[in-house]
């Protein structure tokens, strides 16, 4: 018989501005803890060194993870020249270096080939798995590391600031699965200079941005008191990218036992994946048809 998981039911979105030195892991154990909640996960893994935004969920809000990790992000980091590393950041070994540096016309120029549908590979050390282990356990072990090129959606790539010839300042809007270590390694190789992250910051991840995001001390200033459900938004916050409808009782009862339930009101088209309400609480998520919702995630709240 498994043990029983300890903690509350409590179900939420938490906004974390995550401070460097940190994993993505680690952070979401604190908050699990400080909010003595059951279940917890978050939306999408910042590297250690990075600062930004990290989405919590709790409870009935991890249903809503794959909307928002399916949604585009921002970033903003800086892009260290003439240096390339192992690991495609400031922590890594040098591999290489030059005495090139580009002007602010060959970065504009060379940043359009990264927008788009593009094809990225992954940096050797990352939690991509190759035939079941991680790539960055094998580069670890000093095993060759070959990963394969992956689609990646890149709506913006573009200089926001050339504080010197050694470094340059770019803001990033992309979709699910890119890495920011990957942009600033290519993009130094198109330019024939090397280059790598110096400083990365995530500002906006699909409907969270850091506006709503909460510190560190905050979390452990309030850490298992009633106080601390303050922070929450809602667990819907997850689903504000889709298209919202309303449903009547019976269509409630209906969708909470899995079955279609009818829409009353909705701006969703046939097809859409939306999310239906009933006074207000959040009941379910599915595909919009002639009237109906089909759930596929269903929220015991």
């Amino acid at each position: 018989m498994s043990k029983r998981r300890k903690g509350r039911d409590i179900s939420g979105w938490l906004v974390v501005d995550k401070p460097a030195g940190m994993t993505s892991t680690a952070l979401v154990n604190k908050a699990r803890w400080a909010f003595d909640a059951k279940k917890a996960g978050h939306a999408g893994t910042l590297d250690p060194s990075a600062t930004g935004l990290l989405a919590i969920a709790f409870g009935e809000a991890t249903k809503t993870i794959p909307y928002v990790t399916e949604a585009l992000k921002a970033y903003e980091f800086t892009v260290r020249f003439g240096i390339a590393t192992n690991t495609d950041d400031a922590e890594g070994e040098i591999t290489a270096t030059s005495d090139r540096r580009p002007d602010e016309d060959d970065i504009r120029n060379a940043l359009g080939a990264f927008t788009g549908e593009i094809q990225q590979v992954p940096p050797r050390f990352s939690a991509v798995k190759i035939d079941g282990r991680r790539a960055y356990a094998m580069a670890r072990g000093g095993e060759e590391v070959e990963l394969e090129p992956r689609p990646l959606f890149v709506e913006s790539l573009e200089l926001i600031d050339r504080p010197d010839p050694d470094h340059a300042a770019l803001r990033l809007v992309c979709g699910k699965g890119g890495y920011v270590r990957s942009i600033a390694r290519d993009v130094g190789e198109a330019l024939g200079c090397f280059g790598h992250v110096l400083s990365l910051r995530r500002l906006w991840s699909g409907p969270f941005d850091l506006e709503d995001a909460k510190t560190i001390d905050q979390i452990e200033t309030l850490a298992r008191t009633t106080e601390i459900e303050a922070l929450l938004l809602p667990l819907e916050r997850g689903l504000a990218d889709l298209p919202s409808a309303t449903t009547n009782e019976e269509g409630a009862i209906r969708m909470a036992n899995g079955n279609p339930g009818q829409i009353v009101a909705t701006e969703a088209e046939f097809g859409d994946t939306a999310w239906a309400s009933y006074q207000g609480k959040p009941i379910a998520v599915g595909t919009y048809m002639s009237g109906y919702l089909h759930p596929t995630r269903v929220f015991r709240l």
